[in-house]
């Protein structure tokens, strides 16, 4: 079956899967189980179990109304991707899209820029894994620190080899890290559900890592309504609240690079995205409504050093549990293990994606698939990259330099959204649209809401002064980089068409 100009828009206009997959040389290893597993555990990150807290104090009950609507726009990100997925899911990552449908320039800024962003973020959390780990087994009076560099280096060594193994072992793995977050949530609501059908009641507590002790309450729903407004705190700290649950929700797209190595993607993918809103409305807002049901929100405030405690070892606590911590920090290191498992898998396979794009010698080296079905040597560069994140930490004047790349590295990442959008209205544009597929709804409309939240999330990040230099640094790689790559393919064009006229 072959791809026509979709004018009647009938199914078929789609290509087998077997014809479009005649130039994939990876392996079709990931099931069904392996992508719904994969999908929720891109929903769920470190900043659920550790950084609600924060996003809480910011404005009270009605954070749960900000993960919705800002769930609801990802949704819409994802919607975007699975159609263009849908339609030719041969792709290793829905950057193609972006130059195939807005062009060569914008495809290379932002398949290059996409892969410095995993890169980056890759070595913040092994960072974060490393610090997680000592935290860990500190609370068992084991002292780790000057050994964290050994710890990042054998934790990236394991993942690194779990991606060079089989994309199916990747798979596995990854399921296996999202039932070990899901189990936790899940002991969260349902501590939640019994304190509330008890009538449960605990007086003021110390728990450590807390500034003082908490003050006692009942356990009750009514904690979510009493005095509720919808900026108890003010509209700028509401306005702030977006771009942190923003953030919470990074890298949600990670689904769609899955999609060339996933078993009946046609099947697969539809459903794994059209659940992404009942992930939002369980693990998060029904996580947020037992928090904020156990510990008042109000009784969520900073420590002197700027940190906020957790609220789930908060409420753990107050059930009894006096190993909370512990058991909350092994799941925050599943968490970030999880995260920089899927950051691996992804960086391998955008540098291979970016490889096979180049003209470069260098670079065609990279564009190979080894006899397990995996692009290899893109993936151990890319972990070397990651590696470099230890010796970065020793030297001080250039770790500066670093945690600000790291922050305008997320910033980025918007950049790559607003042009996914753009270019999924290229699609629907063009003689690739079929009427019968995985369609994005009212996509006229939603694509640019989704277009302008985007740019609103990014405009907040000059209101506050931590996000600042971030903004104003994604702006300059927006200008420089981006204006290369536009420059460049201008005078490229240039020159193939001076060519073909004298040729004649």
């Amino acid at each position: 079956m072959t791809a026509q100009n979709s004018d009647n828009g009938s199914s078929a206009d789609l290509k087998s899967l077997e014809h479009l997959d005649e130039g994939n040389e990876m392996s079709r290893g990931l099931t069904n189980r392996h992508v719904q597993f994969i999908a929720i555990g891109g929903t769920i990150g470190t900043g659920l179990f550790l950084g609600s807290g924060k996003s809480i104090a910011l404005t009270g009950p009605s954070i749960i109304f900000v993960y919705i609507g800002v769930g609801l726009i990802m949704f819409l990100l994802m919607r975007a991707i699975g159609e263009m997925m849908y339609r030719d899911p041969s792709q290793h990552t829905f950057i193609n899209f972006i130059g195939r449908y807005l062009g060569r320039a914008w495809g290379k800024f932002a398949g290059w820029t996409y892969w410095i962003v995993l890169i980056l973020t890759g070595m913040t959390e092994i960072t974060a894994v490393s610090t997680y780990f000592v935290t860990f087994f500190r609370m068992f009076g084991i002292e780790l620190h000057g050994w964290k560099w050994l710890i990042e280096l054998c934790f990236l060594v394991v993942l690194t080899a779990i991606n060079l193994i089989a994309v199916k072992v990747f798979g596995e793995a990854e399921f296996w890290f999202s039932m070990i977050k899901i189990t936790l949530i899940v002991g969260l609501i349902a501590t939640a559900v019994v304190m509330l059908i008890v009538g449960f009641h605990y007086p003021a507590t110390s728990i450590d890592g807390v500034d003082g002790a908490i003050p006692g309450a009942s356990v009750s729903l009514k904690n979510l309504i009493d005095g509720f407004a919808i900026a108890p705190n003010g509209w700028m700290n509401f306005f702030m609240s977006f771009q942190m649950v923003f953030f919470a929700y990074l890298l949600i797209e990670f689904v769609g690079v899955t999609v060339s190595e996933t078993q009946n993607p046609r099947k697969v993918l539809p459903k794994a995205i059209n659940e992404i809103i009942m992930r939002i409305l369980i693990f998060y807002v029904g996580a947020l409504v037992a928090i904020m049901a156990i510990v008042p929100w109000r009784n969520f405030k900073p420590n002197s050093d700027g940190s906020y405690p957790s609220p789930f070892i908060m409420v753990f606590k107050y059930a009894g549990l006096d190993w909370a911590a512990a058991l909350v920090f092994f799941v925050v290191i599943t968490a970030a293990a999880s995260s920089l498992n899927s950051l691996l898998y992804s960086a391998g396979r955008h540098l291979y994606q970016l490889a096979q794009d180049s003209d470069a010698p260098a670079m065609r080296g990279l564009a190979e698939v080894s006899d397990r079905k995996v692009p290899a040597k893109a993936i151990v560069v890319s972990g070397c990259m990651i590696l470099l994140s230890p010796i970065i930490n020793m030297i001080p004047s250039i770790s500066s330099a670093f945690v600000l790349f790291s922050s305008a590295a997320s910033a980025v990442v918007i950049f790559i959204y607003v042009l996914t959008m753009f270019a999924h209205r290229g699609y629907c544009k063009s003689a690739d649209f079929i009427a019968d597929g995985f369609l994005m709804p009212a996509w006229k409309v939603t694509d640019w809401i989704a277009i302008v939240f985007f740019v609103l999330v990014y405009v907040t990040l000059f209101l506050s002064a931590d996000t600042r230099g971030s903004a104003i640094a994604g702006v300059v790689w927006l200008v420089v980089f981006g204006g290369y790559c536009l420059l460049h393919e201008r005078f490229e064009n240039r020159d193939l068409k001076e060519a073909l006229r004298k040729t004649k």
